[in-house]
């Protein structure tokens, strides 16, 4: 590993730490739901009604926070800048604001008609409650958004380890919600704990800007060469970045003429395949963009080059085994996190049988995190608008034609989730190869082939050990479920390093260096 990737491995490895512990919370919130609701049509509407929130989190600043505002700030502050950047920042901070407070009141006045966007198939109390619990969460979203704009400057100044607290603190809201107001209020309580943690989130990312207030500036500096810029980039890109939402939009809502239950099942396994992706892929994805956009401002196109085949090659190198994991230890692990009070033993094998259709995607899903964060970095909306567009018509098609030809069920809506972002992931690489020339293609595919090799025979391993486990212990017991899941997690982890290891993948220095084991640095 490079000098300079070294501080970014460690930096990465704290911040997958942390963002470890935020997904932990985000299956302990899962759990309520699951333990004090059940899989029901409730959970199936407090699902639907995250959806189109979400959606206007990712156009308003998912989009424009990662392509557009972060590039061109971390561009200024890496040309020495920062009055000039901090004039952007506060520009874009201020037209955020104004935009979430008119997305804010249009959606919860209108969730109404918003409503079959994302559920056509619901009616009646289901409907009505549906409505309900979007209007409420509709202002949680106003402040996530406005703590994801100020994680995107701390970011660019390199801060990146207290922002992911954050999501803890939002975590937290929606567990004491479930298992505090839930008991009085049913679903609306997580609901109200949805809108507490959002509060608590956006407070703890202001405290962090505080140093930085005399900078702010109540205008709008729209003739701005930097705010023009980041408005050309802003439109194709929201556009890009909330494919992903628009896909799972479009299996929810056809997933709404399923059995009851289903959008719920799909919602859990869905969680659990991003688990990996949020730590791993996600945690290297963040820290990496900052840098692959000061190399890209300076035009040092070795070391771009350089940052992104390590990126993604850690990214494989990790979650490969997550996907073989989850494959072959799907039923056990939604056993051991969920099934407990309403949640009961056919839950887990509809939320298993999801997860099975998942799990192939996870690996694409996670090398795209880091992709479309390439084309950002070099000022190129354009083609994640083209492979978002075509991922929406081929998920689309895939749906349909799984749910009207094939008995899949909830299953084929996973398939085609997977399917399309293998699809997306191989045309992302294939022109990012195109305009580099090169992008150190043997060394990756080396890796995949490897890290597949490896994982195949830990998954066979894994499988007969969990099935001989399952035997042997009380599966009704917390600690049976716990010693299946554990014991033969702990062996696959050996076995994979074990069998890195003897193939000799260098991605083992990544690791090395991550949890400080290298300690002899190169001249």
């Amino acid at each position: 590993m490079s000098n300079v990737e070294k501080p970014l491995a460690r930096t990465a490895t704290l911040m997958m730490a942390l963002i470890f512990l935020s997904r932990i919370l985000g299956f302990v919130r899962i759990r309520a739901a699951a333990e004090i609701f059940g899989r029901t049509w409730h959970t199936d509407a407090f699902n639907a009604a995250f959806v189109i929130p979400d959606l206007m989190y990712f156009l308003l600043v998912g989009g424009a926070l990662s392509s557009a505002f972060i590039p061109v700030f971390t561009g200024y502050l890496a040309k020495g800048a920062e009055d000039e950047a901090w004039i952007i920042a506060t520009s874009f901070l201020n037209v955020t604001f104004l935009g979430l407070v008119g997305f804010t009141a249009l959606g919860a006045l209108f969730s109404r008609q918003l409503a079959p966007l994302v559920a056509y198939k619901f009616s009646g109390e289901q409907l009505d409650l549906l409505i309900y619990l979007m209007r409420i969460m509709f202002p949680a979203v106003f402040f996530t958004a406005l703590a994801g704009l100020a994680v995107g400057i701390l970011n660019s100044y390199q801060k990146f380890i207290v922002p992911v607290i954050g999501p803890i603190i939002y975590n937290l809201g929606i567990i004491l919600g479930a298992y505090l107001l839930g008991p009085k209020f049913g679903i609306v309580g997580m609901a109200l704990g949805t809108v507490f943690g959002a509060v608590g989130n956006f407070g703890l990312q202001i405290f962090q800007l505080w140093p930085f207030k005399d900078r702010y500036r109540l205008d709008i500096q729209w003739q701005h060469p930097g705010m023009k810029q980041i408005l050309n980039l802003m439109l194709p890109a929201v556009i890009s970045l909330s494919i992903a939402q628009v896909n799972l939009i479009i299996s929810q809502n056809l997933a709404s003429a399923l059995a009851k239950g289903t959008i719920t099942a799909l919602q859990i396994a869905n969680r659990l395949m991003q688990f990996p992706l949020g730590v791993f892929a996600m945690g290297i994805s963040q820290v990496i963009f900052p840098t692959m956009t000061r190399h890209a401002a300076r035009q040092e196109w070795k070391v771009f080059r350089e940052t992104f085949s390590e990126g993604l090659r850690n990214i494989f190198f990790i979650t490969i085994p997550s996907a073989v994991g989850l494959l072959v230890l799907g039923e056990p692990l939604v056993r051991l996190l969920f099934e407990a009070g309403e949640f009961g033993a056919g839950d887990t094998k509809a939320t298993a049988y999801a997860l099975f259709f998942y799990a192939p995607g996870l690996v694409a899903l996670s090398g795209t995190q880091l992709l479309t964060r390439i084309y950002y970095a070099l000022h190129d909306t354009k083609t994640p608008v083209k492979v978002g567009l075509q991922a929406i018509i081929i998920n689309t098609l895939l749906s349909l034609a799984f749910l009207n030809f094939t008995s899949l069920g909830a299953g084929g809506l996973a398939l085609a989730y997977s399917i399309t972002n293998i699809t997306n992931m191989t045309s992302y690489t294939l022109r990012l190869r195109k305009r580099l020339g090169q992008i150190d293609g043997t060394r990756i595919l080396t890796t995949v082939a490897k890290s597949s090799l490896a994982a195949a025979i830990m998954g066979i391993s894994v499988y007969y050990a969990a099935i001989f486990i399952g035997k042997a212990v009380d599966l009704t017991s917390t600690r049976g479920r716990l010693v299946q899941v554990s014991v033969p997690v702990a062996a696959g982890g050996l076995i994979y390093l074990g069998l890195t290891l003897l193939l000799r993948m260098e991605e083992l220095n990544f690791l090395a260096d991550a949890l400080k084991l290298r300690r002899k640095q190169k001249a």
